[in-house]
C-alpha cells in the first residue's frame, strides 16, 4: 500500500480545513438572512452547501415561505425520511403536513396530523360532511382587466375595490421574495357582476409610502375614513432575530384629500397587527394579531371604536375561531357573520376560508366553506358584497396572488339531529328509550320512543340551540345541549349515553326479579299501628333526598304484613301502612302524582314458612319496599 507523503497530507488537511471554515461561512450567511427573512437569498447560498438535514429544513423554508409548494414538499420529505422522528420539532411537522395538503397527499398529511401533531383527521370523511352541510357552492373567475403582477386584499369602496400589489416595477424590491414592495391601488369594477376592472389608479400619499409594504384597507361608508395595514421601517429584536412588524394605521379624508395616516393605539413596535375589518354598525373593528395572549401565530380579534375615535381593549375571538396556528384575514358581512382564513382547522391546503354564524350574542363554531371555494393552494381575504351572492377572493392557486371573482349558489341541505341510546356504563344499546327533542327555552318539539337498535332521528334548523333528552324507566334523564351552528346533518350524530339508577346510586339495586328497588332499613311499625315513628321517619328522610335529587323519578311504594293475623286484617293494615308512609313523603315536599301506594297483607312473603314462621322470618316478611317505576 501506497503511503501519502507528509507533503500531501499537509496539502490535503489545509484544503479539508479551508472547505470547512467556507461552509461554515456561507452556512452562517444563509443561516443570517434566513433569521432576517431575506428566504429568495438565503436559499440560493443553501442550495450550494452540503444537503445536511439542518440546510435541506431551512432551504425547504425558505420555499415554503414564498409559496414554491412542490420544492418545499420535497426537502421537507427526504427530512423525514432521513430523521429519527422524535427529534424533529412540531414546527416541522406543521409545515410538512401543511405542504403534504396543498400537494394533495391528503392520506399522508393525514398520518402526520394523527402521529406527531395530535390533531384527529381524516380528510375524506371530512370532505363527505362538508359536502352534505356547506351552504353555498362558490364558482369563482379570475377579476378580467388589467391584472397584472401579484393582487390580493380586496377591500370594497362603492363602485370601486381597493388591494394590495407589486405592480410598481421601479420600487424597491423587498428581500422576502424578490418582489416589489406592495402598495395599495383602486380599480373600477365594471359589468352587471362587477368581474372586471379598469382605471387602476395608486392610492396617493399618505396612503403609501416608499419602501414600506401597505395593504387589508377597509373603509367607513361615508368614504372618509381608512385603516389598512403598513410594515414597520424599523426592526426589532425577537428571540434573536430583527423583525419588522405590521401595523394597522387609520386615515381621513378632508376636502377630497387624504391626511393624519395614524398607527391606531392598540398596536404596538412588539407585534404586529394587520387585516383590518369592520362590523356593520361601524363601532367594532376587526384584525389579526400575534400579540400577547394570543392563542397561537396569528389570531382574530376585534375591538370597540369609540365615539372619540378611541379604541376599547383587544377581544380574542376564542377557541371558536382560533387555533395555535395562522387566522388571519377577517371580513364582517351585514348578518355579523365572520369569514376569515386559517391555516390551523381543517382544510385542504395552505389557508382556507372559514366562516362562523353569529346568533344570540356569540359565534358559532367556524365552518369550512368547503371544495368548491378552497383548494390546495392559499385562500384568503374573502369579502361578500352585501345584499347580493357576490363577492372577491384572493388566491395563489394559478402560482401567484391573484383576485378572484366570487359567485355563489345556496346548496340544498337537510339538517337533522341523529344517534344512538347505550347504558353509559355497560354501553349496550337501550331500545324503548324516551328521546325529546327541546327548543332553548326548554319547550318539547319532539319525540320518538327508540326501536331494538336504540336509534332517534330528528330534523332540525340551522343556526339554532337544541336541548335533547334520553329517558328509560329506572334511568336518569339526561340532557345533551347542542346547537347546528350552520352545520347540521350527520355532524350532529350524538351518542346519548344515560346511567341507571343502581349505577348511580349504592342504595339503588336490580334483582333477579327484574325490578329496581330502593333498598332503605327496615321500617317498622306498632303492633297493629301504622302511624310513622320516629325511626321510620329518619329512615324515609333518606328516600326524600333521593326523590329530590332525581325529580323525574317516581316509586311504587308496597307495604308487608307477616301471617300471624286473618288475611283480611292483614289486608287492610298493610294498606294503611302503605298510605301512611305515602303520606309522609307528601308531606315533605314529595310530589302526589310521582307516588303510588299498596298494601299487600301477608300474599307475597320473602319467607314463605307458612305457620312454622320463627320470629326472625316473620319480620323478614314484615316490610314496606319502593321500587322505582321511572
Amino acid at each position: 500500500m501506497k503511503q501519502i507523503s507528509p507533503y500531501r497530507f499537509l496539502i490535503i488537511l489545509c484544503l479539508s480545513i479551508i472547505g470547512y471554515n467556507g461552509f461554515s461561512q456561507n452556512l452562517k450567511k444563509a443561516n443570517k438572512l434566513y433569521a432576517n427573512r431575506s428566504y429568495v437569498k438565503a436559499a440560493e447560498i443553501y442550495n450550494k452547501l452540503p444537503r445536511t438535514n439542518e440546510v435541506m429544513k431551512k432551504l425547504g423554508d425558505c420555499y415554503y415561505f414564498n409559496s414554491e409548494i412542490k420544492k418545499a414538499n420535497d426537502l421537507y420529505s427526504e427530512v423525514f425520511d432521513n430523521s429519527d422522528k422524535s427529534e424533529l420539532s412540531q414546527d416541522f411537522y406543521f409545515k410538512f403536513y401543511d405542504v403534504l395538503k396543498s400537494s394533495e397527499n391528503y392520506e399522508k398529511a393525514d398520518l402526520i396530523a394523527n402521529n406527531h401533531l395530535g390533531l384527529n383527521r381524516n380528510t375524506e370523511t371530512f370532505k363527505v360532511i362538508l359536502r352534505q352541510v356547506i351552504p353555498f357552492t362558490y364558482n369563482l373567475e379570475l377579476l378580467t382587466g388589467d391584472n397584472q403582477s401579484m393582487n390580493f386584499g380586496t377591500g370594497l369602496k362603492g363602485d370601486e375595490i381597493v388591494f394590495a400589489s407589486t405592480r410598481n416595477p421601479k420600487g424597491r424590491a423587498y428581500s422576502w421574495n424578490n418582489k416589489p414592495y406592495l402598495n395599495l391601488f383602486s380599480a373600477n369594477v365594471t359589468g352587471d357582476i362587477k368581474k372586471s376592472i379598469s382605471n387602476v389608479t395608486e392610492l396617493p400619499e399618505p396612503l403609501n409610502k416608499i419602501g414600506l409594504h401597505e395593504s387589508s384597507a377597509v373603509f367607513t361608508k361615508d368614504g372618509n375614513t381608512i385603516y389598512f395595514s403598513r410594515n414597520h421601517r424599523e426592526r426589532v429584536q425577537i428571540d434573536s432575530n430583527k423583525v419588522a412588524m405590521v401595523s394597522i394605521y387609520r386615515a381621513t379624508k378632508k376636502n377630497g384629500k387624504w391626511s393624519n395616516a395614524k398607527r391606531v393605539d392598540f398596536a404596538n413596535d412588539y407585534y404586529s397587527t394587520m387585516h383590518p375589518a369592520l362590523n356593520e354598525n361601524e363601532d367594532k373593528l376587526f384584525f389579526a394579531s400575534d400579540m400577547p395572549g394570543s392563542l397561537g401565530s396569528y389570531d382574530i380579534y376585534y375591538v370597540d371604536i369609540i365615539s372619540n375615535g378611541n379604541f376599547g381593549e383587544p377581544v380574542n375571538m376564542g377557541g371558536k375561531i382560533n387555533t395555535k396556528y395562522r387566522e388571519q384575514f377577517p371580513f364582517i358581512a351585514q348578518d355579523s357573520t365572520i369569514y376569515f382564513s386559517s391555516n390551523g382547522k381543517q382544510g385542504f391546503g395552505g389557508l382556507d376560508v372559514f366562516s362562523s354564524a353569529h346568533r344570540d350574542y356569540e359565534y358559532a363554531e367556524a365552518l369550512n366553506l368547503g371544495e368548491s371555494l378552497n383548494g390546495p393552494e392559499d385562500e384568503f381575504a374573502f369579502v361578500m358584497v352585501d345584499s347580493i351572492n357576490n363577492g372577491y377572493l384572493s388566491s395563489n392557486r394559478d402560482g401567484v396572488d391573484n383576485i378572484y371573482f366570487v359567485a355563489r349558489t345556496p346548496t340544498v341541505r337537510n339538517y337533522r339531529i341523529q344517534g344512538i341510546v347505550t347504558d353509559k356504563v355497560s354501553g349496550d344499546i337501550l331500545p324503548n328509550t324516551v328521546v325529546s327533542l327541546f327548543d332553548k327555552n326548554g319547550n318539547v318539539l319532539d319525540q320518538m320512543v327508540t326501536g331494538e337498535d336504540g336509534r332517534y332521528v330528528f330534523k332540525t334548523m340551522p343556526n339554532k340551540k337544541y336541548q335533547l333528552e334520553g329517558f328509560l324507566p329506572t334511568y336518569i334523564p339526561t340532557i345533551e345541549n347542542f346547537d347546528t351552528n350552520d352545520r347540521g346533518d350527520i355532524r350532529f350524530d350524538i351518542e346519548l349515553e344515560i346511567l341507571s339508577y343502581d349505577d348511580a346510586e349504592e342504595i339503588v339495586v336490580g334483582r333477579d326479579d327484574g325490578f329496581v328497588y330502593v333498598e332503605l332499613e327496615n321500617i317498622y311499625f306498632d303492633f297493629a299501628r301504622w302511624e310513622i315513628k320516629p325511626q321510620a321517619a329518619e329512615t324515609l328522610d333518606v328516600l326524600v333526598a333521593l326523590l329530590k335529587k332525581y325529580p323525574r323519578m317516581e316509586i311504587d311504594l308496597s307495604a308487608h304484613t307477616d301471617s300471624r293475623a286473618t288475611p283480611e286484617t292483614n289486608l287492610i293494615l298493610s294498606q294503611k301502612r302503605a298510605e301512611s308512609t305515602l303520606e309522609y313523603l307528601v308531606s315533605n315536599g314529595i310530589a302526589r302524582t310521582r307516588l303510588k301506594s299498596k298494601g299487600y297483607g301477608e300474599s307475597k312473603p320473602l319467607i314463605n314458612c307458612g305457620s312454622n314462621c320463627t320470629e326472625s322470618e316473620h319480620a323478614i316478611n314484615r316490610r314496606v319496599e319502593f321500587v322505582i317505576s321511572k
